[in-house]
């Protein structure tokens, strides 16, 4: 540094012999391919600020100044101060947004003005190898990433999303949370507020505590879909963001067991992290919105890298056996809640590919979320990677729209310069000519400020919670740290997440029947989940059948009964319309059954040479029962 220091140390009479500038000139060397992709980024951070050119060029103009070019880049002012090395590039970018704190720590801050030298030299002495890296990690354009476009994809699909979300609890809450549903809103609301007093104002909330009948389930629901098509085409969307978080969470935390799923979760925490993601206009106006926050950008890349790493770590760290010999998948397709027809065949697949698919898998949920912290390329390829990983999940399970909303966060991983490639030219037309970073205003950042760092401190102890502590009691976390989680989490909003920590190795599936001499039985089939073994699984996503999906919980649970299942019978009982609708079919159409009962059986696919022989997709064989014979009469006790 001293050597570059004296080489651009000019003397007086030739300083005065130098070309007069209008505006600082910035002069690196030309024929080096790192220098360029550099100074082709700094120049989309800098716009018309600064003058770039070639030392090969400004040597003439600069010829006491010619040999320090060779070494390392410079900072020509209008008044004739030159900087060299790392401070003529902090000094550069020093009216930057956000990047004018490098400036102000070269000059401020202790130790930070030689260590940035040291590197400067160290990254000067190696650019033929970096520019590789470079390639490698930004691609050929080395120009900043901007995330109009992005964005505006990524809400249209949270916008779908929620619709669906909405959508398919509104085909269902009668006959779930219903007033003659099998948990009733109104008796769980009437319930809390004997409980808790005045405390369920934060402890459990939700618009319900003003009203909990059926009409005001309805236009929850209703308003939910008609706020959905608002936001998908742009219309005050941080006002409808915050609505439909809003209304998601109110069903939530009073839909008890049938709103109770990871993807409840995550959508409300995808949901409120866009609130503040999206643009602040009234109306549609992609080519005026400013640019989208980048603390918010991280914060949703941060909750699809929590997502992945704890849906893989929480595998090895809780200690399932299959999981950790790789025969986790040897029962995953014919074992997960809702199989698809494409996971039959799934299941035929040898040993060795499923072992390796695990192997794959490890390798995308543990180890690509960190690659969304670092360059272009490498966010592309964590997003690549997890979108693959979902579709596969997706066409061999129904996951509602748990798939769809993991895909919508890999959305927000891509920057401009790769979405533009595939989208119509006139669509690009509505977006801002991307340009130099724009300047926030400062009280907007102050007041987000608390809440970026509140989230951030929260997910992570959520995080460490989930991959380290599962066997220990919550007890252990220290009283104020307690005390500020208990506070967060009514809102759902902050969650650790860990899909099928636990494999489960078979399939006990519960088989409801009626009879009226209890003799000769008749089963109740459902929609979507097995029953009959002739009958083939079927695609239901992105709509979630939530009573099929508690059946499965149900059957694991086994000999023990959860509450709401004597519910669910008691209905069936008392032929509530609004819970048979539930059903694929009511053997019983004319009047309820005198007798109830539900058997045990152990669910396996058929091999392709069973199915070939009897068309059966399932094979099964009774274990038990799970509700023993009930007659009709205790509907009316």
């Amino acid at each position: 540094m001293d050597e570059i220091q004296q080489t651009v140390s000019p003397p007086p009479i030739v300083a005065e012999t130098r070309p007069a500038l209008t505006r600082p000139l910035f002069v690196y060397d030309g024929d080096c391919g790192f220098c360029r992709a550099w100074v082709t980024r700094w120049q989309s951070l800098t716009g018309d600020s600064l003058e770039f050119v070639p030392y090969q060029e400004a040597a003439a103009s600069y010829p006491d100044l010619a040999e320090s070019f060779k070494h390392a880049v410079h900072l020509i002012e209008p008044d004739g101060e030159v900087s060299a090395g790392a401070k003529a590039v902090f000094k550069s970018l020093r009216q930057v947004p956000d990047r004018g704190w490098m400036y102000w720590a070269y000059r401020r801050v202790p130790g930070f003005a030689p260590v940035s030298e040291a590197v400067y030299r160290a990254v000067s002495a190696n650019r033929p190898s970096l520019a590789w890296s470079m390639k490698v990690l930004w691609g050929k354009g080395s120009q900043r990433s901007t995330y109009y476009l992005s964005r505006w994809l990524f809400l249209r699909l949270m916008a779908v999303i929620y619709f669906i979300a909405f959508g398919s609890l509104w085909l269902q809450w009668p006959g779930l949370i219903g007033s003659k549903g099998i948990l009733p809103a109104a008796d769980f609301v009437s319930a809390i507020e004997r409980y808790l007093g005045p405390e369920r104002y934060w402890r459990l909330p939700t618009m319900l505590w003003w009203g909990s009948s059926d009409a005001v389930l309805n236009g929850l629901c209703v308003a939910g879909m008609a706020l959905s098509v608002g936001l998908f085409f742009g219309l005050a969307s941080r006002l409808l963001l915050f609505a439909l978080w809003a209304i998601y969470l109110s069903l939530v935390n009073i839909g008890q067991d049938f709103l109770s799923f990871q993807w409840d979760a995550l959508l409300l925490e995808a949901g409120f992290l866009t609130i503040f993601y999206a643009p602040g206009t009234l109306v549609p106006s992609p080519r005026s919105a400013k640019e989208p926050s980048p603390a918010f950008r991280w914060l949703l890349w941060w909750l699809l890298a929590r997502l992945m790493f704890l849906s893989g770590a929480t595998k090895l760290t809780y200690g399932d056996p299959t999981w950790h010999d790789l025969s986790a998948l040897r029962h995953h397709y014919e074992t997960q809640p809702l199989p698809t027809w494409l996971g039959w065949y799934a299941h035929q697949l040898p040993a060795w590919f499923q072992a390796t698919s695990v192997v794959i898998m490890y390798g995308i949920e543990i180890f690509l979320p960190f690659l969304i912290f670092l360059p272009r390329h490498c966010r592309q390829f964590a997003a690549a990677g997890t979108i693959l990983l979902m579709l596969l999940i997706g066409a061999t399970g129904n996951y509602t729209f748990f798939n769809l909303l993991t895909i919508a966060l890999c959305i927000t991983l891509l920057d401009d310069v790769l979405l533009e490639k595939f989208v119509l030219r006139r669509l690009l037309k509505m977006f801002p000519v991307p340009g130099p970073p724009q300047q926030r205003a400062l009280w907007p950042r102050l007041l987000l400020a608390p809440l970026v760092i509140v989230i951030l401190a929260a997910s992570t102890i959520e995080a460490w919670d989930e991959v380290w502590g599962l066997k220990r009691s919550r007890r252990e976390e220290s009283g104020w740290i307690s005390s500020g989680l208990s506070y967060l989490r009514p809102f759902r909003s902050i969650n650790g997440y860990g899909l099928f920590r636990v494999m489960t190795t078979s399939r006990p599936e519960i088989i409801i029947e009626g009879s009226d001499d209890a003799v000769t039985w008749k089963a109740y089939e459902f929609k979507w989940k097995p029953g009959d073994v002739y009958r083939r699984p079927a695609f239901v996503e992105p709509h979630q059948p939530r009573l099929d999906w508690q059946m499965w919980f149900a059957a694991l649970s086994a000999p023990h009964r959860p509450a709401w299942f004597d519910r669910f019978i008691l209905r069936l009982m008392q032929g509530q319309p609004e819970v048979l609708a539930l059903l694929a079919n009511n053997p019983f159409p004319d009047h309820p059954p005198r007798y109830f009962r539900a058997e045990l059986y152990d669910y396996h696919f058929t091999t392709a040479a069973q199915r070939a022989e009897n068309g059966a997709w399932w094979r099964r064989e009774q274990t038990g029962t799970y509700l023993p014979v009930v007659s009709n009469r205790a509907a009316k006790d």
